[in-house]
């Protein structure tokens, strides 16, 4: 084939262009500037090549070399990090990869729906927050991909640090948690936000593992069904209707000064943004796996209070913490917010909180119990600081051995039918059971019959006696088994005990 001059230039320009793109060493969106890499753990750096490409990967003093796969993937596997920086992690092969002002210290990753996503700027005293927030050595990444319908290498985002105009974006609980630890322990903390408000937590786990789970199969098969009935066009136009609807009772509201109503929500936004069944793992938590990081934190629950999905819930949360921990590895701990008093009528949220209460049975888990920290007309409260201190001294206490006040409300540890009464043990008494305000509140109780009558309860040491007159021979009883209960038992260090029941009626 004869070229002339011109075409022999242009097509040494086009491949001039081309090889390098090609060969040019590639990193996920979470290997960026200002990065935290977690200390004292195996630390895996990855990425992209050409196939068979050798690279050097170095950082703070550390150093390997690997070559690319026949995919043109390739990883690295660094230990021994100590916490301090700033270092620069280089990553060399046909070109050299630069990424700057690198600390190594505490990685969290922080995960769930709305008040996960909820930022500083939205939770309580943004002012006074915003001109504390010089802290440097505090960094967000928020992972900013959608949801996918299959599992996704690399997401989308970047490494914020902690500067008053900065902060306002970031995630409030995951914030206040690790504001606490790095004020704590003195290191550097990274936090990844991966949340999406208004989703179920069948959104965040993996599809396989979903359809695996014989726990789950019904619910499973009740998504798939309402899945394939879904009517787009339809379900437009009937919210199209409502927005118009709400339009004219938001001016009408203004003009009469009322409170304003809730706007309605699209449906096929929503369902967008959430996903099939494991979307949003797929494109929001796998592009992270396996980024080394102390531990999770998942705050979510809120979508799946409906009768038909709160059965399932336990077995979800147990699932997504199982499935996570064996896809990144190892046994990482993983805490959770049990949701808090809510005035929402027609919702299971007690049943909710009874199974997040449930699965504390795993190792690793622990969980901040909120029932005193909601807001009866807003589901999204705003004193996320006390929310993030109660995960932080969790944190402190059981994954980083430190002393602190107690890592939990008083959780319960059994009971026992005594004639009339029934005696309530608990764990995690530290300082003695209180209760702030007068004689104990929100205990009911209940014989054979089931019939659930207020009852009387005064503290015994680190048990709790309960009973009625309208009572005489109880068989069980339930504590802030409400929406919205009015409760007041806590330990010393003021942590409020968790609701429960000794029953299992349904």
């Amino acid at each position: 084939m004869n070229m002339s001059l011109p075409s022999l230039r242009f097509a040494a320009s086009f491949f001039a262009l081309i090889l390098p793109m090609e060969a040019a060493v590639r990193l996920p969106a979470i290997f960026s500037d200002h990065l935290v890499l977690q200390q004292e753990l195996t630390v895996p750096v990855w990425g992209w090549a050409d196939a068979g490409e050798e690279l050097t990967v170095s950082v703070a003093g550390a150093s390997q070399k690997t070559k690319a796969d026949a995919a043109g993937k390739w990883m690295v596997k660094l230990g021994n990090l100590k916490a301090g920086g700033p270092h620069t992690l280089t990553v060399a092969g046909t070109n050299t990869l630069t990424v700057n002002d690198v600390l190594i210290g505490e990685v969290w990753l922080g995960s769930g729906q709305s008040n996960m996503a909820m930022n500083v700027k939205s939770a309580r005293d943004f002012e006074q927050e915003q001109q504390a927030a010089n802290l440097p050595q505090v960094r967000m990444f928020t992972e900013r991909s959608g949801a996918s319908k299959t599992e996704k290498e690399d997401g989308t985002g970047t490494w914020a640090v902690c500067t008053p105009e900065n902060v306002g974006a970031f995630s409030a609980t995951l914030f206040f948690t690790g504001r606490e630890i790095h004020q704590a322990l003195g290191v550097p903390v990274g936090l990844i936000n991966s949340s999406v408000g208004g989703t179920p937590i069948e959104s965040w786990i993996a599809p396989a593992a979903q359809k695996a789970s014989p726990e789950l199969k019904a619910l499973f098969e009740a998504t798939a069904k309402a899945e394939a009935a879904f009517d787009a066009p339809a379900a437009k136009a009937t919210y199209e209707k409502q927005l118009a609807r709400w339009t004219e009772e938001v001016k009408k509201a203004r003009a009469e000064k009322q409170p304003l109503p809730q706007k309605p929500r699209d449906p096929v936004e929503l369902r967008a943004r959430k996903g099939d069944v494991g979307g949003l793992f797929n494109g929001k938590i796998a592009p992270l796996i396996p980024y080394a990081i102390r531990g999770a934190l998942w705050y979510q629950g809120e979508a799946n209070c409906g009768p038909d999905k709160a059965p399932f819930y336990g077995a979800q949360l147990s699932l997504l913490v199982k499935d996570w921990r064996a896809r990144w590895g190892y046994d990482f701990p993983m805490a959770w917010v049990q949701l808090p008093n809510f005035g929402a009528a027609g919702r299971a949220w007690p049943e909710v909180r009874e199974q997040m209460l449930q699965t504390l049975r795993l190792p690793k888990t622990g969980m901040a119990i909120a029932i005193d920290l909601g807001e009866q007309r807003d589901i999204h409260p705003k004193n996320k600081q006390e929310v993030g201190r109660r995960l932080s001294l969790w944190a402190l206490g059981e994954v980083y051995g430190r002393k602190v006040p107690a890592t939990s409300g008083p959780l319960p540890a059994g009971h026992e039918v005594r004639g009339s009464e029934i005696v309530l043990s608990f764990q995690h008494t530290e300082g003695g059971l209180k209760t702030p305000g007068g004689a104990p509140t929100g205990f009911t109780i209940a014989g054979a019959d089931r019939q659930w009558k207020p009852a009387q309860a005064r503290i015994d040491g680190t048990r709790v006696v309960v009973s009625s007159g309208d009572v005489p021979q109880p068989v069980a009883v339930r504590y802030a088994w409400q929406d919205w209960p009015t409760c007041n038992l806590t330990n010393g260090a003021g942590l409020p005990a968790s609701p429960f029941r000794t029953d299992d009626w349904k």
